[in-house]
């Protein structure tokens, strides 16, 4: 876990990404759909992260501008043409399979706003079912999702979204995500970062930027 841009300024609120930090790790995820569903661990983020049509499906899907069934065919095509036979129903709730709860960084969340912390989900969504199980709106003051609001991270506007639904300035706010580039652009903006590894080193860090240190156990 690493804080990127903290300076010594005390924090007011947090918005915290879904997808690896609400949950487990998403490239082990997709690293294992990978190995069990393609024969290759690296070829889904591979694709995701350096093929030009699977990066231009995966952006239109986490804007809203394609649909579940639409990035399903598409992506199941982009593995196809690189040898992984993988069928386009059910591909995202495949990729999505070995996700499993992070029950810390959820009661993290609880904590900080029975504290009194304002706090906030900005999140890209892939998928139609990939908050199933969260009540989102019983564990958040706001939400900000990309599939709802037509631009995704690292869009500085997205986080923008997110401090306004929450009601406090960029400089006030932490950001909480598991990639160091969408960390990078809220900083660009003044907030505070943490990009997730572990629970408690997150919880640690969150502890100081909001000053509470000496606060309720369960924060610690």
């Amino acid at each position: 876990m690493t804080a990127v841009g903290t300076g010594t300024k005390q924090r007011q609120a947090v918005l915290f990404d879904f997808g690896g930090v609400l949950t487990s790790s998403v490239f082990d995820a997709f690293g294992e759909f990978g190995r069990v569903e393609c024969g290759d661990r690296d070829l889904p983020l591979k694709l995701l992260g350096s093929d030009p049509e699977a990066k231009r499906l995966l952006t239109e899907h986490e804007e809203g501008r394609l649909d579940h069934h639409g990035f399903e065919a598409g992506f199941s095509a982009r593995l196809r043409e690189h040898g992984a036979e993988v069928e386009p129903d059910g591909l995202i709730a495949k990729m999505q399979s070995r996700l499993t709860r992070d029950e810390t960084m959820i009661a993290l969340v609880a904590s900080l706003r029975a504290s009194g912390v304002p706090v906030g989900l900005v999140s890209n969504s892939l998928g139609d079912d990939c908050y199933a199980g969260f009540d989102l709106g019983a564990m958040f003051d706001a939400l900000t999702i990309s599939g709802h609001e037509g631009v995704r991270k690292p869009s500085r506007r997205l986080y923008k979204i997110g401090c306004e639904r929450l009601g406090v300035d960029p400089t006030e706010v932490v950001m909480v995500d598991d990639l160091v580039q969408n960390i990078v652009a809220a900083e660009r903006l003044g907030m505070a970062g943490v990009v997730h590894r572990k629970a408690s080193d997150t919880t640690r860090e969150l502890h100081e930027l909001l000053g509470l240190s000496g606060g309720s156990p369960a924060l610690q």
